[in-house]
């Protein structure tokens, strides 16, 4: 029994030197257990300080800490570790012995990649069964001094104005180290450990210190002109541990930049140049030197152009690349006015100088004008002329339109006059009218005639000059307006305001001479019973004061125009009142009775009118039957269709046929209608096309002798339309004077087809029996109209 409590002692002392536990306030105030019941054991969670672990560890496996559980006294315990580093990336750094309990680090550690680390430390059953909480284990580790500082970047360039003061800042060089920042690993401090000059050797002092700190550059001396040196290369280095430990190089380049310290100079300065007269060209170059930075703006120069140029015949510009002035002519010089310039010119930079020397530098400039042969001036280009259009020919345009520089004498002519309106004075240029200019011409535009004029001076060379010659016509009132239309119909059953004739007016003037119009009546017994009504500038109403049904009537019009002086024109319209369809147009007088509203209605009306004229259709019909035999009836009694004994074909004649002459009279020899004892044959026209009568026999009149000479008719047909109205003439009066015709009610023939059809005669439906059958007493049934027919033929 006292051996166990000796162990138990010795295992309680063993943790308490390598965990700090932390006792529940249960276990410190035992007090507030006291009416809980009997006393227990409380449990206690683990409590471990960090663990610090230099990193680039060279012994390992290292033991970092050891942990137990008080379960140990009880039983076996297993002890597992879980976190990054263990079983999470970066996996395979740390481990435990699950007996022991030792934390072990496995491999080397880098503090720049991983600072810390957070695991969980577990004490198990061999079932698995957690036996106490798990508590948390955190390993630091610890910098060394393994990374040198390196500049960012390599090599700095910073500018520097030229005579800068000592101490003015150039730059600031940067550099970084990997180490822990608060430690001395990464204290840097930075040094200038050799200066070179470009040129080389062209300044030997030290020109330049360094903030050892800071890194920032600054000026250490005086006597930085560009002119003698341009730039500088500096050899930096940069130190960890505050300069005592680790260190790398890099550069720094110092250009010098140019501040505008010089003035330009000309040299020379008196300069000499020609310039041909009348031409915009190149006269020459001045020249001014400047000793700053060549392509600087310090370096660029500005020309101007005093004294000389009061005219402004030149101008001055600068050559960006040689930086020199371009002297040259931009308005036309004239040699007859001016045979020299002297020309004062000056020189400044751009930028004005930061030194106190004179600003502008000047030179003298002669530049000498060469004479040539000019070309003629026109005074005026284009030359403008406003004319009326009714100028009268002769008259003067315009005259003295161009001279000569050169006081050469001088020729016109006219290039273009598409109208050969224009006649000019080819010694004084005097344009004057030929004809009466015409605005409406396709050759004026927006009422301006164009024509070009050339003049040509006598000298030698014969240089001309041309100009146009605009001639801008206003219209004038010369024709008077037309009234339109002439004619029109008025209808009498429409409203009072759309009673009327519209009428207007036509005028070749154009505006301001044409409209507006006026209408008036001139005849006031007219104008008692007519008016007219404007409606704008060009049309107006003329209505009748009275109601009118229906007439024709003449209104006189007269109608003005607005020009200077108006010009006016009368007319008659003829105005035709009626009653007016939905056209607008004249009814008829059936056509208005049926448009009225009374008695029947139009479509019962035209029912009857229809069955009205079928009617008498059919009594026509049955006349014209009645009056015609059938010819060549088959004998047995065939009903329809006829034959002819002699020939059985079917003649169809082309009425438009033009050939044959007086020789083709076969379609029109009507022989075969003679009676045996007549002496003339009967004209086709007498009976109608259908009827085909019996060879040699016909209808024989009571009122007319029998078996008289017929007159003769007229056979050949005329070729002038006089000779045809005399040939239809003569043959109207001899079928009237012919006693052997059938009378005047009787059907007539229009044309002969032949002398036989397949289909027989119409006659056979009416008549079946020969012509010694007929009878014509059926005629008597007829009425009072067929009656006086009867009486005329013998009954047969």
């Amino acid at each position: 029994m006292g051996q166990k409590p000796m162990m138990r002692a010795v295992a309680v002392l063993s943790a308490i030197l390598t965990v700090v536990c932390q006792v529940k306030s249960s276990d410190l105030n035992p007090w507030r257990l006291r009416s809980a019941g009997p006393l227990v054991r409380v449990k206690r969670d683990w409590v471990i300080p960090p663990i610090r672990v230099s990193e680039n560890g060279k012994h390992l496996p290292e033991d970092l800490v050891q942990i137990k559980s008080d379960k140990v006294f009880t039983g076996e315990v297993i002890y597992k570790l879980e976190g990054p580093g263990v079983d999470q990336d970066p996996k395979g750094l740390f481990e435990i012995d699950d007996k022991t309990g030792w934390i072990k680090s496995k491999m080397p550690l880098d503090r720049e990649k991983h600072k810390s680390f957070k695991l969980k430390a577990f004490a198990l059953s061999p079932s698995g069964e957690r036996l106490e909480s798990p508590t948390t284990i955190e390993i630091y580790v610890l910098d060394q001094n393994d990374h040198r500082p390196e500049f960012t970047p390599k090599e700095f360039v910073g500018t520097i104005p030229e005579f800068s003061v000592p101490g003015t800042s150039v730059m600031q060089v940067t550099a970084v180290d990997l180490d822990d920042p608060l430690t001395e690993n990464a204290a840097l401090s930075f040094s200038i450990t050799a200066q070179e000059s470009i040129p080389p050797h062209s300044i030997n002092k030290t020109m330049f210190g360094i903030n050892n700190k800071t890194g920032v550059i600054y000026i250490r001396d005086v006597g930085l002109d560009r002119d003698v040196v341009q730039s500088f290369r500096l050899h930096l280095q940069v130190a960890d541990m505050s300069g005592m430990g680790l260190a790398s190089a890099g550069r720094a380049i110092i250009h010098i930049s140019d501040i505008n310290n010089h003035a330009p100079r000309f040299q020379p300065s008196v300069y000499n140049m020609n310039a041909m007269e009348n031409k915009l060209a190149e006269v020459g170059r001045v020249n001014a030197t400047d000793k700053d930075q060549r392509g600087g703006e310090n370096w660029r120069i500005k020309y101007t152009i005093g004294k000389g140029n009061t005219l402004g015949h030149f101008a001055i510009r600068t050559d960006p690349d040689s930086n020199q002035g371009i002297i040259s002519v931009v308005k036309p010089l004239d040699y007859e006015s001016q045979a020299e310039y002297e020309l004062v010119v000056t020189a400044e930079n751009e930028v004005r100088l930061k030194a106190p020397y004179e600003q502008t530098h000047s030179a003298t400039v002669t530049v000498r004008v060469m004479n040539e042969n000019e070309a003629p001036v026109f005074y005026k280009t284009p030359i403008k002329v406003p004319v009326p259009e009714s100028v009268v020919p002769g008259t003067v345009l315009v005259s003295d339109i161009a001279y000569d520089p050169d006081n050469a004498k001088l020729r016109f002519e006219i290039l273009e006059d598409p109208e050969r309106w224009l006649a000019i004075d080819h010694e004084t240029g005097q344009i004057t009218t030929r004809t009466t200019f015409d605005i409406r011409s396709p050759h004026v535009r927006n009422n301006i005639y164009s024509a070009v004029v050339k003049v040509t001076d006598q000298d030698a060379d014969g240089i001309s000059a041309t100009a146009t010659l605009e001639v801008s016509l206003w219209e004038t009132n010369d024709y008077p307006p037309v009234l339109k239309p002439s004619s029109g119909t008025v209808c009498s059953d429409r409203d009072r305001d759309k009673l009327g004739l519209m009428i207007s007016a036509v005028d070749q003037d154009m505006s301001p001479q044409a409209d507006p119009f006026s209408f008036h009546i001139p005849d006031q017994n007219v104008a008692a019973n007519w008016t007219i009504i404007t409606l704008n500038e060009t049309h107006a109403v003329l209505q009748p004061l009275i109601d009118i049904e229906r007439g024709d009537f003449s209104v006189p019009v007269v109608v003005s125009d607005s020009g200077s002086p108006p010009l006016s024109s009368s007319a008659v319209v003829n105005v035709t009142v009626c009653p007016c369809d939905s056209f607008g147009d004249c009814r008829s007088f059936t056509a208005a009775i049926f448009g009225t509203k009374m008695g029947i209605s139009f479509i019962a009306l035209m029912i009857i009118i229809g069955s009205v004229a079928f009617l008498l259709f059919l009594l026509l019909l049955a006349a014209a039957v009645s009056g015609c035999t059938g010819q060549n009836m088959r004998k047995r009694g065939s009903f329809l269709v006829g034959a002819s004994d002699d020939d059985i074909r079917d003649n169809v004649f082309h009425y438009d046929e033009q050939g044959g002459g007086e020789e083709d009279e076969d379609a029109f020899n009507m022989d075969f209608l003679r009676n045996p004892s007549d002496t003339a044959p009967v004209p086709a026209s007498v009976f109608p096309q259908d009827c085909v009568l019996p060879r040699g026999k016909q209808p024989l009149r009571r009122d007319a002798p029998h078996n008289l000479p017929s007159p003769s008719y007229p056979r050949k047909t005329p070729g002038e339309p006089a000779d045809i109205e005399d040939f239809i003439n003569v043959g109207l009066d001899a079928a009237d004077t012919d006693p052997n015709v059938p009378p005047y009610d009787t059907a007539l023939i229009y044309d002969f087809e032949g002398d036989g059809s397949v289909s027989g005669s119409l006659s056979s439906i009416a008549s079946m029996g020969s012509d010694e059958d007929q009878d014509y007493d059926y005629l008597n049934d007829w009425g009072p109209r067929f009656k006086k027919l009867a009486n005329m033929y013998d009954p047969r």
